[in-house]
């Protein structure tokens, strides 16, 4: 070695007489390695003081002491979606007890996918913590493959492998309806969220369960798809109006489209609760300050957050087995309904 140099893999493979495939795959924990070249590129990566990119105690600790949280959206999604800067909350308390940094991650494309992909396999964070899990995203079975520690943020559906943190679902949405249905609404309609996702179809699930229960027939019709934005909502209630202009509730599967809903119906001349009332779910801050204050069941999503990183803590710190919480809804009652 000359000058300042800072040694490379092609630098640890020649000292230790092995291919630079070799190194990697010691890096990066794999087990494809024989014990006697373990031992030599350890001796080599040693030797040369060697650190691979920005894992500065990998090779003693196999940590990195950061994690990272990936969200597979856009930025003006996650700005305007109150969850997620809740759900961040959450997990930023948590991780800050544990002296763990946090690295937000948004994967908007296939580059950045890649780019994700890259980082996880030379062990540059020692979990991912996963939100807004749809159904055909492949990442989660990337990371499961890479045996990379990983904790969602929901389930993709109720065969789940991973780790993950959820809201009961179902049962808040069904606690909605029953309340609509306790207040002589009859013809209730829903707004889902996005049906690849498992808490658009369990939200789904829990509107015709309260139906079934109240011995109601659900009427599909009045279940319109949205994806959990304003806009979605505020398209889906125009929708059902066309469709169905003598329903009188709506069940909005986020406080969001709720938001949406509302405007629509304040458009078409609709009172609420008089002539349609109207429930959210997350019990996010637009609750309180929409017109009228709006009925929603409450979500604990800061919880869900906190959860989330003391569970991938307990993985990559102590050897934790695998675990899989969800978490109690409430409703909470206002002026919408």
């Amino acid at each position: 070695m000359t000058g300042n140099r800072q040694p490379t893999i092609k630098t640890v493979a020649a000292r230790a007489g092995v291919g630079r495939t070799t190194v990697s795959r010691v890096i990066n924990g794999s087990d494809l390695v024989s014990a006697d070249a373990r031992e030599r590129v350890l001796a080599a990566i040693k030797e040369l003081n060697y650190v691979p990119n920005s894992v500065a105690r990998g090779l003693v600790t196999s940590r990195t002491d950061s994690v990272a949280l990936v969200i597979p959206e856009s930025e003006s999604r996650l700005g305007a979606e109150p969850f997620f800067a809740a759900l961040i909350r959450g997990v930023s308390a948590a991780l800050a007890e544990t002296g763990t940094q946090l690295q937000l991650t948004l994967v908007r494309d296939q580059l950045e996918r890649d780019q994700l992909t890259a980082s996880v396999a030379t062990r540059r964070v020692d979990g991912v913590l996963l939100v807004s899990v749809h159904a055909n995203d492949r990442l989660p079975g990337i990371l499961e493959e890479m045996g990379l520690p990983t904790v969602l943020a929901g389930r993709r559906d109720e065969r789940e492998g991973l780790s993950y943190v959820d809201s009961d679902n179902a049962g808040g949405a069904a606690a909605a309806v029953r309340h609509l249905l306790g207040r002589g609404r009859r013809r209730i309609a829903t707004i889902t969220g996005a049906l690849d996702m498992d808490v658009g179809r369990s939200r789904l699930a829990g509107w015709r369960d309260a139906h079934r229960e109240a011995g109601l027939r659900a009427d599909e019709s009045l279940a319109e798809t949205g994806d959990f934005s304003e806009e979605g909502g505020r398209r889906a209630m125009r929708s059902l109006l066309e469709r169905a202009p003598d329903l009188d509730a709506v069940f909005a599967a986020s406080d969001l489209m709720a938001v949406g809903a509302l405007a629509e119906l304040r458009r078409q001349k609709r009172q609420v609760p008089g002539d349609v009332a109207v429930i959210g779910f997350e019990d996010s801050v637009l609750a309180r300050h929409t017109d009228p204050p709006l009925t929603t069941v409450r979500q604990p999503v800061e919880e869900i957050g906190r959860t989330m990183a003391r569970i991938l803590t307990d993985i990559t710190q102590h050897g934790a087995e695998r675990q899989q919480v969800t978490l109690p809804t409430e409703l909470v009652v206002r002026e919408s309904s």
